[in-house]
């Protein structure tokens, strides 16, 4: 079971224990870690914006960063019926501290040996997409308007109906 919070509004798919998502790893020279972390929040941000979904990216406090991280972003969509934003993806620059473990080195221009710095990220988690494409994109008659891009994925469909 996933640890974490038990209110009574967590439930269903955007509560799912299991979801399915792509994971981004990145692997640079610590100069370029930075670009990465921005990159990797960037691809994460493009699906969502590709969605159309109302959502926001947030930097996480220090106390909620996992211990072996230096810095994490989440992107959040936005839930109506849940009155908040949602984690659907969460990016992380862990910069030497993965690699120190796993003794994962790059020899620099100077020669000198170097640990790369990791990164990593998920893609976008689909249990917490779909109540959030459902909900933004609902109609007043309760048709769900499909969003252009998911459109060529659904034969042309351009809304949900009973």
């Amino acid at each position: 079971r996933e640890a974490g919070s038990h209110r009574a509004e967590e439930r269903g798919t955007v509560r799912g224990h299991q979801f399915n998502k792509v994971e981004m790893f990145g692997f640079t020279a610590k100069e370029d870690s930075g670009a990465m972390l921005d990159e990797l929040v960037a691809n994460a941000e493009k699906i969502v914006q590709g969605l159309g979904l109302h959502y926001q990216v947030s930097k996480l406090a220090a106390e909620d960063v996992s211990a072996g991280m230096a810095k994490t972003f989440d992107i959040e969509v936005w839930i109506p019926s849940m009155n908040e934003y949602k984690e659907v993806s969460s990016v992380s620059n862990a910069k030497d501290y993965q690699s120190r473990r796993g003794m994962i080195r790059y020899r620099n221009e100077e020669g000198k040996i170097e640990y790369v710095h990791a990164l990593n990220g998920s893609g976008l988690a689909t249990s917490r997409l779909l109540p959030a494409i459902m909900e933004q994109f609902q109609n007043e008659d309760g048709s769900v308007t499909v969003p252009e891009v998911l459109r060529p994925y659904l034969g042309g469909l351009k809304e949900l109906t009973k």
